[in-house]
């Protein structure tokens, strides 16, 4: 089974966060790799990850990363295949710097980019783009979908259950 979305962080303290994405797809079962690379440590290998992604059938990249945020960016200037970042929290600044840079990617070269620590939704997207090709996998995310209303439905009415002597609903 070969991967079609590729999951990349810029070190392994990024796991954590990075992990949520990798469980939505497992809950999917979309096949994906997860590795670790790095755009300041190991450029070369970066590169080459990029360039090579879809020939190996890869369909989306998901790159975390924290501080400079350069893995996204990277990965997208080298690539044809849609780039999802995930800005991670991790320095003095929250986050907000990796948030910056990868946002402010230059014309020709986006990377999607969700929350400081949004692997989840990264994941989302990712479903929802590999989707437009797969009827199963629609409708397994529509069920996921459903399945995120009735939550908050089931919540809601047990709210209504709890009794406070000032409480009106």
């Amino acid at each position: 089974m070969k991967p079609l979305v590729s999951i990349i962080m810029g070190s392994t303290s990024d796991l954590p966060v990075m992990e949520k994405a990798a469980k939505l797809l497992d809950e999917m079962h979309i096949p994906f790799e997860i590795n670790a690379l790095s755009a300041h440590r190991t450029p070369e290998a970066v590169e080459s990850f990029a360039k090579n992604a879809a020939g190996r059938g890869l369909k989306v990249i998901i790159a975390g990363a924290g501080m400079a945020a350069a893995l996204p960016g990277v990965i997208a200037a080298n690539t044809t295949l849609p780039v999802i970042g995930v800005p991670i929290k991790g320095s003095a600044l929250d986050g907000v710097d990796a948030l910056y840079s990868i946002l402010q990617m230059p014309p020709g070269i986006p990377v999607a980019t969700v929350a400081i620590n949004g692997a989840m939704n990264a994941a989302i997207l990712a479903v929802q783009m590999l989707a437009l090709s797969d009827a199963e996998l629609a409708q397994k995310f529509a069920d996921y979908k459903e399945g995120l209303k009735k939550k908050i439905e089931k919540a809601n009415a047990e709210l209504k259950e709890i009794k406070y002597d000032y409480k009106t609903n």
